[in-house]
């Protein structure tokens, strides 16, 4: 979900990507590797991205790897009061907490409470050691707009893609709600996935229809 009050005071991240060559070493799969698909070919979009090199020095990880990982929480609830979750716990004792203080407002203390479906996802990619090129954070519209900046952001449901939702069907980076993981696309125009802080705020698997969706953020998977 989005991050309460005290965090949406976002400031807007500022710089130009520059654009890198795939290293021969890396294997981009080409179902993740469309990015921005509506102003790029996706044969271009995979060179454009900075993360391509990034993944270059990290573990070799697939989508399957990490999906493991993401529904072996299943079933982890929170507490009473929103919060108390493994996941809470990590993001607070991590350094991206202060940074996100810094950016957004209130304090790292704050977030004991606080939505915690990306604090859930970001888990996950630094569970897999992946974090470099997933991206970590506790406010959707920011993680969102992470992937879209590095050219990792288009429509297509993959296994494995970090999925975007708003409940009401639009498509603008600001109005997204939530976040969950792809495990599979259905093919009837809904997608498998699985959520952290959903339900009766717990891990789950859902079915969720693609109306939802505002957008994919694709990791860069090296396996």
């Amino acid at each position: 979900m989005r991050a309460p009050k005290t965090y949406l005071r976002a400031a807007l991240i500022a710089g130009v990507l520059a654009t890198v060559a795939v290293p021969a070493t890396v294997a981009v799969p080409a179902t993740m590797a469309v990015a921005d698909a509506e102003t790029v070919p996706a044969k271009a979009a995979a060179n454009m991205s900075p993360l391509v090199n990034v993944a270059a020095s990290l573990p070799k990880v697939s989508a399957s790897q990490l999906l493991k990982i993401a529904e072996s929480q299943v079933g982890v609830s929170e507490n009473s009061s929103g919060g108390g979750t493994k996941f809470h716990e990590w993001y607070m004792n991590s350094p991206r907490a202060k940074e996100t203080v810094a950016r957004d407002g209130g304090s790292v203390a704050a977030y004991a409470n606080a939505p915690w479906c990306d604090m859930f996802v970001s888990w996950v990619g630094e569970q897999a050691g992946l974090r470099p090129v997933f991206g970590w954070d506790a406010y959707t519209v920011q993680h969102a707009k992470w992937f879209k900046d590095n050219h990792r952001w288009g429509n297509t449901a993959e296994p494995g893609a970090v999925v975007f939702f708003n409940w009401n069907g639009g498509k603008d980076i600001y109005g997204v709600e939530h976040v969950g993981l792809v495990i599979k696309d259905n093919g009837d125009g809904t997608i498998k996935t699985v959520e952290g802080n959903t339900g009766n705020g717990k891990v789950e698997i859902r079915t969720r229809p693609m109306s939802q969706v505002a957008g994919f953020g694709y990791p860069v998977y090296t396996a």
